[in-house]
């Protein structure tokens, strides 16, 4: 086996590995508690909001089983004999992220703690990945592959981006030392824009085209 392929499912591996360990960690806040993770670093006043416990929720879940079907979608065996599935599992996808993942994010981003740079970055990462993600179903209407592969590559991206967020934490904080308020802003916005600029690369290099090609 060559060393990209190789690396290539190691990293798809990798991401259902992760997948899994945040399904772990979403099944507690399915008891709608609020002295649980994330939630413990809210005021009574955000908690109390509506708008915010209802957009926490919808995020968690519509985001775990986007980053789920994603894995799928970039596998060329799968791809090749259940194009079907293929077919069903993008429409998910892309209608989960416009419908309810990025626009839930959205609001997330609105009460997001750190001031107006994180709120800002949260803010900013789900109105790109709603967009790209509209942008990858329009070019796949359109009947554009290989375009429709490169702007799906690119909204897959966004999606790890939680991920990104907390591998890039624990990385800066073991190795560099930083302040949490450092980390956490720093983290904000690199866990997605570092994830563009790595599959910009990726797509100069042809992988779309390599999948697709597979695919056929």
């Amino acid at each position: 086996m060559r060393t990209t392929p190789l690396i290539y499912i190691l990293f798809l591996f990798s991401v259902a590995a992760f997948t899994l360990l945040m399904f772990t960690k979403i099944i507690p806040y399915l008891s709608f508690e609020s002295e649980i993770g994330f939630l413990t670093t809210k005021t009574n006043a955000v908690l109390s909001k509506k708008s915010f416990t209802t957009a926490f929720y919808v995020h968690i879940l519509s985001s775990a089983w986007v980053m789920t079907i994603g894995i799928f979608q970039f596998v060329p065996l799968f791809l090749k004999k259940y194009s079907n599935g293929h077919r069903l599992l993008g429409k998910i996808y892309v209608f989960s992220i416009l419908i309810l993942a990025a626009p839930s994010g959205l609001v997330l981003g609105y009460y997001a703690n750190g001031g107006l740079p994180a709120k800002v970055g949260f803010s900013l990462q789900c109105v790109v990945w709603w967009l790209i993600t509209w942008v990858a179903w329009r070019e796949i209407v359109k009947q554009h592959w290989q375009k429709h592969v490169e702007w799906m590559m690119r909204s897959y991206a966004v999606t790890l981006a939680a991920m990104s967020l907390r591998i890039g934490s624990f990385g800066m904080v073991y190795f560099f030392y930083t302040k949490p308020i450092e980390t956490y802003l720093t983290v904000t916005w690199a866990s997605w824009v570092i994830n563009l600029m790595i599959v910009e690369i990726l797509i100069y290099n042809d992988l779309a085209k390599k999948i697709l090609q597979k695919a056929r």
